[in-house]
């Protein structure tokens, strides 16, 4: 049986399995684990959109009436689908830091994948699409939520979801090639997330309009990807999206993802083929 195992470990050298199934052999070890720890992940890939609307739809929004800044909207809707993009990608900025150096560093399964049949870029589209799918089960659940708080008032908002998830797999690629590259015991990423995730939810159009911010400091809005994804998500909620605007927002989100996807690829390769 030993030579067994040994012609077939000798036949499977050098062979790359094709890209869908590589994939799928990924993620049902990523499911395997899900399936027995959903739990504990659950507040942060569900209830954390959720529990945030609440607090500032409900609450805050109690005192805030509809007018010209909401556009007539109460505050609950008007915040409804940025409060999404906003708390998905700060889900998947999460899931692109720690966990995946975890698989270079400390769990290192990424060196035992790497050394099967399934590439590092394979690898790097795997865990992509694994937290594309935690995101889509976050958006579905929020959406159904706020459809019970009357936080949706127009059909688009079934494309609020779509929308809110290529803005996190758009903020995810590029931090999970920057966790590639990372040597260090990952405390970079706190750094992260309080001065990159965090200004960009309070100042990129989440609660309020970017013109209302100082002049000088409204490009900084502009070029984050949460004020793409808010402006796309909010005027397909609210209605009056326009048509140039939108495939503007859209080929941003788009360009942030592929250039993450390129760079991540290679990221992945150089920390893992040696």
């Amino acid at each position: 049986m030993t030579a067994t195992v040994e012609r077939r470990a000798a036949a499977a050298t050098g062979v790359v399995v094709g890209s869908w199934r590589a994939v799928s052999l990924r993620l049902e070890g990523q499911w395997t684990w899900y399936r027995r720890h959903w739990t504990a992940s659950l507040l942060s890939s569900g209830l954390q959109p959720v529990l945030f609307l609440a607090a500032m739809g409900l609450g805050f929004g109690s005192q805030v009436r509809p007018g010209p800044l909401t556009g007539g909207a109460p505050y609950l809707a008007y915040v409804a689908p940025t409060v999404l993009v906003s708390g998905l990608i700060t889900i998947a900025v999460a899931e692109a830091g720690l966990p995946i150096l975890s698989g270079f560093k400390w769990k290192r399964d990424y060196w035992a994948v790497a050394s099967s049949p399934i590439s590092p870029g394979q690898l790097f589209a795997a865990e992509l699409v694994w937290i594309t799918a935690r995101l889509t089960l976050g958006a579905v659940l929020y959406l159904a939520v706020t459809a019970l708080l009357g936080g949706w008032t127009n059909p688009g908002a079934l494309l609020v979801a779509p929308i809110a998830v290529l803005a996190g797999a758009a903020c995810a690629t590029p931090v999970m090639a920057f966790a590639a590259t990372t040597k260090g015991d990952g405390h970079v990423f706190a750094a992260v997330n309080r001065f990159v995730v965090m200004p960009m939810t309070l100042f990129a159009g989440t609660f309020f309009p970017v013109d209302r911010l100082p002049v000088p400091v409204r490009p900084l809005a502009w070029i984050s990807p949460l004020w793409h994804g808010n402006e796309l998500a909010r005027g397909v909620a609210l209605g009056g999206v326009r048509l140039w605007p939108a495939l503007g927002h859209l080929a941003v989100l788009l360009g942030v993802l592929g250039l993450g996807l390129a760079v991540g690829r290679r990221c992945f390769r150089r920390r893992l083929v040696v």
